[in-house]
């Protein structure tokens, strides 16, 4: 992993907007706690470091931050176990250290709900880009304010992030990883259209170098959670091309 310094020269502006954001760094080694922590505060974020697990989780609980940097391998409690119950709770983005640069490593993080994942050893800088993107996504106001999409039973609601689903007469809320939302929202706005995973890529995840089968990985964990809800086969997959959403589902 790099450790030089960081340098100082970004503007004031950027600072401003990013001084209320506080980002968890959940990391057992204080070497690497320390340089991360030491570039997301060049970069003007507020910074709570929890060493293993359990500090996690109470730490997510008591600061609501607005992101997590979650080591995969911590004691008490692992990273695996500490995303699964933050997705629990909500949609706090989380960006997953992973030991070994292997598919099924970056796929299990996807598909428990991470939001992107930086494999060691890595450049710190790339790390504090990441958070930059991660969260620029979460808040990009790109999207109108009371607005609501709605394809069949599925209630979408843009201003809050929040959707719900209505089955039997019965209402329920569905928790989303951020990206699960914005793959939803972005097919929803136009329902039957077919929607090619590069283009769901771009939409979603503009920033990273993820490759389109993540696209495949998201919308599976999605469509799971559809499904627990009562609708099944959405979205719909179209071989060869991508996914689209059905009106009359």
């Amino acid at each position: 992993m790099a450790a030089s310094s960081p340098s100082p020269g970004h503007a004031e502006s950027t600072d401003r907007l990013r001084s209320a954001q506080l980002v968890l760094v959940a990391e057992d080694d204080p070497d690497i706690a320390d340089i991360i922590r030491s570039y997301l505060t060049r970069d003007g974020y507020r910074v709570a470091h929890a060493a293993d697990g359990r500090a996690a989780l109470e730490m997510h609980h008591a600061l609501k931050p607005d992101l997590i940097v979650l080591d995969v391998g911590m004691p008490h409690v692992d990273g695996w176990n500490v995303l699964t119950e933050v997705r629990r709770r909500g949609q706090t983005p989380v960006i997953m250290l992973t030991a070994y640069d292997q598919d099924i490593d970056k796929l299990m993080a996807l598909r428990i709900g991470a939001d992107d994942y930086v494999v060691k050893p890595f450049n710190p800088a790339e790390v504090a880009a990441r958070v930059g993107a991660v969260l620029r996504r979460a808040s990009r106001a790109d999207i109108p304010a009371n607005q609501q999409l709605r394809v069949g039973p599925v209630e979408i609601d843009l201003e809050t992030h929040s959707v719900y689903v209505t089955v039997n007469g019965g209402r329920s809320s569905l928790t989303l990883t951020l990206t699960e939302f914005k793959l939803l929202a972005r097919m929803a706005r136009t329902p039957q259209r077919v929607f090619s995973r590069s283009e769901l890529l771009a939409a979603c995840l503009p920033e990273g170098d993820a490759l389109e089968r993540t696209v495949d990985s998201h919308v599976s964990k999605l469509r799971k959670k559809l499904e627990d809800a009562g609708v099944a086969g959405m979205p719909v997959s179209v071989r060869g091309v991508g996914y689209r959403l059905e009106q009359s589902i």
